[in-house]
């Protein structure tokens, strides 16, 4: 359900931050008023139409600095797999407009390009401009803090990664968020850290509970010899697989994502 409500917010925050038209009419600026307009038009097209680009490059003849006319350009571009257009047109909005897309670019940056250096470079060129709460990525599932961290794991500095979790979890004691918990206590686990690594998973199995979670929760109880509690998590982890309890996107693969033959070869050593 928070994930559901988490979905419903970002979809009308990104429409009212992208075309409300008015704004720039009450601003004075009607020339970005009419590209807006414009632009809201491909709202009618689907975006792999040229129809949906030519609106945009109208709407973009009319004002090329209307950066929001390149984003949604770009987006068309990412989900095609053309990501040389995609950077070239990200980039232009980025440019334009830093504060409203460099987050966004950077967010794509790991998400599908696993860029992590790149990420980084964009999330904390985006942290010193906002001087705040950087907020969440596109989808919603991450704050861009954890993805950071997720990042910094992937080149090799854990440590760090930890830090970055842990101080983002004391400022925001009350934001569980889908994957927080989880991605702790690998860390803490890969650093064979048992027992603090499961004290993160179950918090994680009190807010998102999930087979990788239950995964993870089994190697702990096996690294601390109660075989017990190993083998049953390791089929409460499959069991939840097997109903569609795991991490899932659209688009790409979640960072530490288990996949069910790394289940199914784990409890075959139980059996």
């Amino acid at each position: 359900m928070k994930k559901i409500i988490l979905y419903l917010f970002l979809i009308t925050f990104f429409k009212a931050a992208s075309q409300n038209c008015n704004a720039y009419k009450w601003e004075g600026n009607l020339k970005k008023y009419e590209a807006c307009k414009k632009a809201k038009e491909s709202e009618y097209y689907y975006q792999f139409n040229h129809k949906y680009h030519e609106v945009l490059d109208e709407a973009i003849a009319i004002d090329p600095t209307y950066d929001d006319a390149y984003w949604a350009k770009s987006i068309a571009y990412l989900k095609s797999g053309d990501f040389l257009s995609w950077k070239k047109i990200i980039d232009k909005a980025v440019d334009l407009n830093p504060k409203k897309h460099l987050g966004y670019r950077g967010w794509c940056r790991y998400q599908f390009f696993r860029d992590y250096k790149g990420a980084i470079k964009d999330i904390e060129e985006f942290q010193k401009i906002i001087k705040g709460d950087v907020g969440y990525c596109q989808n919603g599932d991450y704050h861009l803090l954890i993805a950071k961290a997720i990042c910094y794991k992937a080149i090799g500095e854990k440590e760090k990664a930890i830090q970055i979790i842990e101080t983002y979890l004391e400022k925001n004691d009350n934001e569980s968020d889908l994957f927080n918990f989880y991605h702790l206590g690998v860390l803490y686990f890969e650093k064979g850290n048992y027992k603090k690594a499961l004290k993160h998973f179950q918090k994680q199995e009190v807010e998102n509970n999930l087979a990788e979670n239950q995964y993870y929760i089994s190697l702990c109880y096996k690294a601390l010899k109660d075989f017990d509690a190993y083998k049953k998590r390791i089929e409460d982890s499959e069991k939840m697989y097997k109903e569609g309890y795991f991490m899932r996107d659209p688009y790409s693969y979640h960072y530490d994502k288990v996949y069910l033959s790394q289940i199914e070869k784990e409890l075959k050593k139980v059996n």
